[in-house]
């Protein structure tokens, strides 16, 4: 019987792109650049280029809306509500956590990833002068139930018990069926309602209602699901399933940003049309 058991593997191929829009966008580091990187970014040029025409907007922008509203909310968990840990799984090359580190000096950030990855990502800090117990690096499987690579075992290890904690997963849920992702979900509502005031942060597509933003969404669907050899989903039809989905996984408050409302508070690339990306705010307590 072939082998039916859900694989994160292949996901951090999508991470090397990823990491040179960020890095054109005068968001990165140069020591988190990758010469593959900056080729599939040359790759994607033209199909980006088709693909705001015809949708009004393409995976670049994308990218940047999710990346800095995630930024805007995580800054509002730690100014407004004291955060002081922010943990971001399937890291990948994100440069995040130095400009985290760099704006609040006293927050802690735990970068993870699988094994592999995170070990690239350590490597590629190393030469960053950060600070080991403030900024740290560490290995996950987010399917993994039990064990040292656990979602459990990350939090014990790296979170003060009982403290309000920051979780993010960028770009990654739709690499995964829903009934995969909401196994996730579970055990993650399940751990943050240990730890009240804790916030999740993460991006979800949805088709657009125009036949040809439709089509051009599926085949961008399909080119990644090839890329990264994984089945890639679109989970929901609408903000409100989003908002209940999540409600039933075992969140307290959930929200979904639609980047128009940002437009003039960030500096983000508009669409034309109502954007495709919404960034989901779950919370517990």
């Amino acid at each position: 019987m072939p082998d039916t058991t859900p694989d994160s593997s292949g996901i951090s191929f999508t991470a090397l792109y990823t990491g040179a829009v960020w890095q054109h966008n005068q968001l990165s580091d140069p020591r988190l650049a990758t010469p593959r990187g900056e080729l599939l970014y040359r790759l994607m040029a033209p199909f980006d280029g088709a693909s705001r025409l015809v949708a009004g907007g393409n995976l670049r922008n994308y990218l940047l809306q999710r990346h800095l509203i995630i930024d805007a909310l995580i800054a509002r968990a730690v100014e407004e509500a004291g955060v002081t840990h922010v943990v971001e799984i399937a890291c990948g090359l994100s440069p995040r956590g130095l400009r985290l580190r760099q704006r609040y000096p006293q927050l802690t950030v735990i970068e993870a990833d699988l094994p592999a990855m995170a070990a690239r990502k350590a490597a590629a800090l190393a030469t960053a002068g950060i600070d080991p117990q403030q900024h740290r690096v560490c290995p996950v499987d987010i399917l993994a139930q039990e064990g040292e690579h656990s979602l459990d075992a990350l939090l014990a290890a790296q979170c003060p018990a009982g403290e309000p904690v920051v979780v993010i997963t960028e770009g990654l849920i739709n690499y995964f069926t829903l009934p995969v992702i909401s196994g996730f979900w579970q055990r993650l509502a399940a751990l943050l309602a240990q730890r009240p005031g804790s916030r999740y942060l993460f991006d979800s597509f949805s088709l657009p209602a125009n036949p040809l933003a439709r089509s051009g969404i599926l085949t961008l669907k399909n080119l990644l699901g090839g890329l990264t050899r994984s089945r890639v989903s679109l989970h929901f039809d609408s903000d409100l399933a989003a908002i209940r989905h999540l409600g039933d996984c075992g969140f307290g408050q959930v929200f979904s940003h639609n980047p128009e409302q940002y437009y003039r508070v960030l500096p983000i690339p508009q669409s034309r049309g109502n954007p495709l990306v919404r960034i989901i705010e779950a919370r517990q307590g």
